[in-house]
C-alpha cells in the first residue's frame, strides 16, 4: 500500500483544475464534495487530487489552511483502500461545504463515504 501523496500525485495544473469544474461530475457526502474528470495524466500518475475551502465562509487563513491539511491527511490515508487496484486515471478537486470547524474523525468518515459513492457511481 502507498500511503503517500507526492507533488506528481497534486493538481496544479489550471487549464485541468478548469476544465475540471466546466466538464466534471459531482458526488457529495456532506460536508465534502469531489468534482472528478477521467483524464490522462503525460507523467503517468493514476489520480492528481487538489483541496479547496471557500474564503466566503471561513474567513481567517488560519482555519481554511487547518481544513486542507486535514482533508488532505484524510485523502492520503483512504487512497490505496479505494484506488490500489484501479486503472483508470482520475483527477479530483476535493471542496468542503460546511461553515463550522471539523475534526479529523468526522473528515475521515464523510470521506470514506466520499470515496464509497464515488465507486458506486463510476463502476455502472
Amino acid at each position: 500500500m502507498n500511503f503517500k501523496y507526492s507533488k506528481k500525485d497534486k493538481l496544479k495544473s489550471k487549464k485541468l483544475i478548469e476544465q475540471l469544474f466546466t466538464e466534471g461530475k459531482a458526488v457529495t457526502a456532506f460536508p465534502l464534495k469531489l468534482i472528478y474528470l477521467k483524464t490522462e495524466f503525460e507523467d503517468g500518475s493514476q489520480l492528481k487530487t487538489g483541496v479547496s475551502v471557500s474564503k466566503r465562509l471561513h474567513k481567517t487563513a488560519v482555519s481554511r489552511n487547518r481544513i486542507k491539511r486535514l482533508l488532505r491527511e484524510a485523502y492520503r490515508l483512504n487512497k490505496p483502500r479505494y484506488f490500489n487496484n484501479s486503472s483508470a486515471s482520475f483527477a479530483f478537486m476535493i471542496l468542503y461545504l460546511s461553515k463550522d470547524g471539523t475534526t479529523f474523525d468526522k473528515l475521515d468518515t464523510s470521506m470514506k463515504l466520499l470515496f464509497k459513492k464515488f465507486i458506486d457511481k463510476t463502476a455502472e
